[in-house]
């Protein structure tokens, strides 16, 4: 894959829970090495977006293609859509790894198991290679002096990092941030912050839901503006902040102001 090709895009993807509407025809790119930060207010549809990217939602409309394959559903014959079987779903998905606001550590594991553990179900390795491999991750993200420790003995910065070494255990082209900071204090915050600042300076693709609008304006590379379930804009970091902005972004920026907002809010 090419610097610029594209990492992932959708084209017209609905998403929809019975009555409830929550995706509407979501045109979008998403290019290998680049950060995209998805910001919208609650409720606009940016985590059920995210989780239809790793297809842990089914979306009900449109087609999602991840390193240029359909995730879940292909174009039909017919001009509707088929839905792929699991195995190619599962090998589509093997792209991607996932951080979730939640750290979801198995608490019966040291940090090194819980890195290692998916290493040796999912890739089938033995626990000497996936264990030095997960190792190196800690190193990664800064922890492998506590490899040996359980998740109760570490703060929830480092349980995320954790989190994050996991995933990037896998190998995965993308990751995905689902609001990686929600359930952390300020201090705790910039650690896992500062983590994810080092992969973007390594080329990671990144697809993040945040409400951190100082690391939006500061590593976001694409910034995409979800409201009511649709992109109501995008494009670069420097074009979406900049001022005279949309009234509506303007009005979601004073709402959610962090110790980094000044950056953009300031005229």
């Amino acid at each position: 894959m090419s610097e610029h090709a594209a990492a992932i895009t959708l084209e017209g993807v609905g998403k929809s829970f019975g009555d409830n509407r929550v995706l509407t025809g979501i045109d979008l790119t998403i290019r290998h090495g680049e950060v995209t930060c998805l910001l919208g207010p609650s409720g606009s549809g940016k985590s059920t977006l995210l989780r239809c990217l790793a297809f842990l939602e089914e979306h009900t409309e449109g087609i999602i293609r991840i390193a240029g394959e359909p995730m879940g559903f292909a174009p039909a014959a017919d001009g509707g859509r088929k839905r792929l079987p699991d195995a190619a779903i599962g090998r589509v998905r093997r792209n991607l790894g996932m951080v979730f606001q939640q750290f979801n550590l198995w608490p019966h594991m040291t940090a090194l198991g819980n890195v290692a553990e998916a290493l040796r179900l999912v890739r089938r390795m033995d626990r000497a290679t996936a264990e030095a491999r997960a190792l190196a991750q800690l190193e990664h993200v800064g922890l492998a002096h506590r490899a040996g420790h359980y998740p109760s003995e570490l703060s929830g910065g480092q349980q995320q990092r954790v989190a994050i070494a996991r995933a990037l255990a896998m190998e995965p082209k993308i990751v995905l941030f689902d609001e990686p900071t929600s359930s952390l204090d300020p201090e705790l915050t910039g650690e896992v912050l500062s983590v994810m600042r080092g992969l973007a300076q390594e080329g990671m693709t990144m697809v993040v839901v945040t409400h951190e609008i100082g690391f939006a304006a500061q590593v976001g590379e694409h910034i995409v503006f979800l409201d009511q379930g649709r992109i109501l804009l995008e494009g670069r970091a420097a074009e979406v902040f900049q001022a005279p902005r949309h009234p509506r972004l303007a009005q979601f920026l004073q709402t959610y102001v962090d110790r980094g907002a000044s950056l953009v809010l300031q005229e």
